[in-house]
């Protein structure tokens, strides 16, 4: 019967384009043993480079192994995972080489492909960040030890010692294991250097009652995880989403209603600059890893500019589109209260009223919950940069914030603003307004 193994890859950019490594484990998917790791610094590349580097190197490690293997490769790489299972198309000229060469190194038929969210894929990322580190010393990344050091380290660890459920004893096994592991294979300042990354990894391993190399609890000995403000502090990573409101158009500076309803404008002069300017700060910054669009025009356009110099594929969300103002597109403010006073009276009044012919804020704020959701799944543990209008930015932060629906006449967006709200596994988000792409540099 063919073996089965899991491989878990990751790769990294510090800047998209900047310093990159990859990283990536072959697990026994049976016993949860970590068989193989391989992690490389690639110089000067993006994130998706990175990644599908690390993909490929991690099924040549499974091929090595055994190359009739059934392979599950689990990554949190969104686009590597729909574009290898063929959902999505494979666009960008850097790419398509890459996945290609994925593709070739074992039968399509053995290979199958999972997103995991980022805090499920922590021991590719460690890997692909020791390879960066490595990288800027100017060496190459090595293991600490060889692979049936590890696995004799992993069966000392998981051993009783002491009484039932001493974790020190055991902590203190593992350490003992571990170190004299990479004793072996490193020797010198650099053995004692491992040795005491080992014992905090040993230390965590025991305490948390991980008993075999998965990275995932053996179910004996723990208690219930706290909930609440009694939840530990590090809830992983969380899904961040950057706020991005279009470019300037024609009718921008003229303070226009301009909603989903009207002439869909594109970007003026003045808009395009601003699109790449925003695209400048991004890209400096270096922490966008995918891009996500309301489907009018202005936004496609500011969305594109900047997903060039990311060297990302935009992705479109209609829930992310701007409100329809019916009857008052194309108006000012003024206008519109000279020709409609008492509806605009009364869509000032309640978010429940919309425009004639148009959608009111509840209806904006229903469809765009239900977009923060499905994104916020799809990216965990990420940052993605959303480019839409002011309605679904000031909804977003007001619904982060526990805001009333009349703060969103209260909120002011200039064009091509930047604001940025994270959400938490517990449930929680935080808000940062930028409002300034000044700010990100």
């Amino acid at each position: 019967m063919a073996q089965e193994f899991i491989v878990e890859a990751d790769g990294g950019s510090r800047g998209n384009p900047g310093p990159a490594g990859y990283g990536a484990v072959v697990i026994d998917a049976v016993t949860g043993e970590t068989l193989a790791e391989t992690a490389e610094y690639v110089g000067v590349a993006t994130n998706n480079v990175a990644e599908y580097k690390g993909l490929v190197a991690g099924l040549k490690a499974a091929r090595d192994l055994d190359p009739d293997a059934r392979v599950r490769v689990r990554m949190d790489s969104k686009l590597v995972v729909e574009q290898m299972s063929g959902r999505w198309k494979i666009k960008h000229p850097d790419m398509k080489p890459l996945a290609a060469e994925a593709a070739a190194v074992l039968p399509g038929a053995q290979v199958s492909y999972q997103w995991i969210p980022r805090e499920k894929n922590k021991h590719a990322d460690r890997l692909a960040n020791e390879a960066m580190d490595a990288g800027k010393r100017g060496e190459q990344w090595s293991p600490a030890a060889s692979t049936a050091d590890l696995r004799a380290a992993s069966r000392a660890a998981a051993e009783p010692a002491g009484p039932p459920g001493d974790a020190t004893a055991g902590a203190a096994k593992a350490r003992a294991a571990l170190a004299g592991a990479t004793g072996k294979a490193s020797g010198g300042a650099k053995a004692g250097t491992d040795a005491v990354a080992a014992d905090v990894r040993a230390a965590r391993s025991v305490a948390a009652g991980e008993s075999d190399g998965s990275g995932e609890p053996s179910g004996t000995g723990t208690a219930t995880p706290p909930v609440g403000w009694g939840t530990a502090a590090d809830l992983g990573a969380p899904a961040t989403f950057v706020l991005l409101r279009h470019g300037e158009t024609p009718l921008t500076p003229e303070k226009r209603f301009s909603g989903s309803g009207g002439s869909d404008p594109s970007l003026s002069d003045a808009g395009r600059e601003q699109a790449v300017r925003v695209a400048a700060a991004l890209a400096a910054r270096g922490t966008v890893q995918a891009v996500v669009s309301s489907p009018l025009l202005r936004c496609q356009e500011t969305a594109r500019t900047v997903a060039a110099r990311l060297g990302l594929d935009v992705q479109l969300e209609p829930g992310l589109r701007e409100t329809d103002f019916g009857a008052w597109e194309g108006l000012t403010f003024a206008e519109a209260r000279e020709r409609y006073p008492d509806e605009l009276t009364s869509w000032l009044a309640s978010p429940n009223v919309a425009p004639p012919g148009g959608e009111s804020f509840a209806e904006v704020t229903s469809r765009v919950s239900a977009a923060r959701d499905k994104l916020q799944a799809a990216y965990a543990g990420r940052t993605v940069l959303l480019v839409t209008h002011v309605t679904p930015i000031k909804t977003l932060v007001r619904l982060a914030l526990g805001a009333p629906p009349e703060s969103l006449f209260r909120m002011e967006l200039s064009a091509a603003s930047l604001s940025a709200v994270a959400y938490y596994a517990d449930g929680n988000a935080s808000v940062r307004l930028l409002n300034d792409t000044g700010h990100l540099r």
